[in-house]
């Protein structure tokens, strides 16, 4: 087992839980929530900060997918099988979120001077350790013919089931991980392997989008034969923070933080509106 990552061992973690606020909860407010922390975070008002979120059957397209040549027709598909559209702030293509697919944010401070590959080692780090009890053969490298592949794709046996992406904002930075708890990981692949499809019409593109093989990717319990929850997954990352800290604190929003969610929240509403309208 790997050492843990220094950036895990704060003097406390704040320990915030949006992993059951249901349908209404829109992805929108949590690339919000993760920039007024990255803010707060990166000018010590508050510690060093984890964030558990779920987002019901939405798809969550970087910029890149806006530009697709018939996105308008990608995005119809989508909404014609249930799924919210939201244009992320962060880097990276288009995942799939629904009740199965807990989501984790590591919010740091001092991303100015700690290099972006350090965040996104300490959450490769973090999830080794999270689930060392039940496997040691998670590890993280690209995953070419996934949705949203990236250097710190995480898989066990070469099936995909965590993807991460880091925003840096201000002095803080918020490292996002994805994680495919239950469900099927390849019925989640087909589906955006489709809106490639659709989207693209084989069409050259300047931007190479993914080739997506759906059998690559998986979830959790499909690659360690378990029955894991959300809820039971939740209560590991509670537990494993508590050991790594010892001191546990949480604070909803306060003060200031309330103002500058607002505000990042009025900008993903504008550049939303701005993205997909253009597309109707």
């Amino acid at each position: 087992m790997n050492e843990l990552h220094p950036l895990l061992k704060p003097d406390t973690y704040r320990f915030i839980d949006q992993s059951n606020l249901g349908p209404g909860f829109s992805a929108l407010q949590s690339f919000a929530m993760d920039d007024a922390l990255s803010i707060s975070v990166g000018e010590r008002i508050s510690p060093t900060t984890a964030r558990l979120w779920v987002h019901h059957d939405t798809i969550v397209l970087g910029i890149p997918d806006a530009r697709l040549p018939y996105i308008k027709e990608g995005i119809e598909f989508l909404r014609s099988n249930g799924y919210d559209i939201v244009v992320r702030n962060s880097g990276g293509l288009a995942v799939v979120l629904d009740k199965g697919v807990l989501n984790l944010s590591l919010i740091f401070p001092d991303s100015k001077q700690v290099n972006i590959h350090e965040g996104y080692e300490a959450m490769v780090s973090f999830i080794q350790h999270l689930f060392s009890d039940l496997t040691d053969g998670i590890e993280a490298y690209e995953i070419t013919q996934s949705y949203c592949p990236g250097t710190y794709d995480l898989s066990i046996n070469g099936k995909k089931f965590a993807g991460i992406s880091q925003r840096r904002v201000k002095n803080g930075s918020a490292v996002q991980i994805y994680l495919d708890v239950s469900g099927s990981g390849a019925e989640r692949a087909s589906l955006l392997k489709r809106f490639y499809e659709i989207g693209k019409q084989g069409e050259d593109t300047r931007f190479t989008y993914p080739h997506i093989e759906p059998n690559v990717m998986a979830s959790l319990n499909e690659l360690l034969n378990t029955t894991l929850s959300v809820l039971d997954v939740r209560d590991r990352i509670l537990m494993k923070l508590h050991e790594l800290s010892g001191n546990l604190i949480t604070h909803a929003l306060d003060g200031k933080e309330i103002d500058w969610f607002h505000k990042r929240f009025d900008q993903m509403i504008k550049r939303n509106e701005k993205a997909l309208d253009n597309l109707e």
